[in-house]
């Protein structure tokens, strides 16, 4: 079942994410739709974002013809840094994520299981560059993971499944899912619709859903 166009798009996606993130929140971005997120701060609200090379208070992409070449985030994207910005140490970096020092982790992923496990940095298949970075020291250390992804790969298959058939991540780490059709829950009963996507119905998510999936969006929804 392939999710087609459907739904939010990337930029609505990380806009409707960056709502549910606590004001003077310490947020880790991940590479990819992840970091369309610092472009989404809602009004009145003050997001630190931290990158794994060794920057508190990234700001979001510089105009075209402002970039340092000097700053950068892990994805090696120019970014900014915002008023009382720090540079550290790689290894104080990670010291921080595995300390327990920051409130959110936003990832990209391959699949997301029903139980919450996250595999997001290999297919496993003979021959493949792993591409594991700093996910597995930021699911193990933040205090919350949210994943936003499409819904369905290229191919139409489920990213949300029963069982992570990819090397995973991190076990049970996964607490909420944003993908372009529904806001996603990952609760002891599995997944839990809890938003869609203007003009999505129930049933498209659930089939292009690989597990049960639970209604909670309410009846305004």
């Amino acid at each position: 079942m392939t999710d087609g166009a459907q739904g939010w798009t990337r930029e609505q996606m990380a806009q409707r994410l960056a709502q549910d993130i606590a004001d003077g929140s310490y947020v880790n971005l991940g590479i990819g739709i992840p970091e369309l997120i610092a472009n989404h701060v809602p009004e009145g609200r003050t997001f630190i974002y931290h990158t794994e090379n060794g920057l508190l208070g990234m700001g979001p992409a510089p105009d075209e013809g402002d970039e340092d070449p000097e700053l950068v985030n892990a994805g090696k994207k120019y970014v900014t840094a915002i008023d009382g910005a720090a540079f550290f140490h790689h290894a104080d970096s990670f010291a921080m994520i595995r300390g327990g020092h920051l409130d959110l982790s936003v990832l990209g992923a391959m699949q997301v299981s029903q139980h919450g496990d996250l595999a997001n940095w290999s297919t496993g298949k003979p021959g493949a560059i792993p591409g594991v970075g700093g996910a597995m020291d930021l699911v193990a250390g933040v205090k919350q993971v949210f994943v936003i992804t499409q819904h369905c790969t290229k191919a139409g298959e489920p990213k949300l499944v029963e069982q992570c058939a990819y090397p995973l991540t991190g076990k049970a780490v996964v607490d909420r899912i944003y993908t372009n059709l529904a806001v996603i829950e990952v609760t002891a009963d599995g997944f839990a619709c809890i938003e869609r996507a203007p003009g999505v119905a129930f049933d498209t998510v659930a089939a292009a859903t690989g597990a049960p999936l639970i209604d909670r969006c309410g009846a305004a929804s």
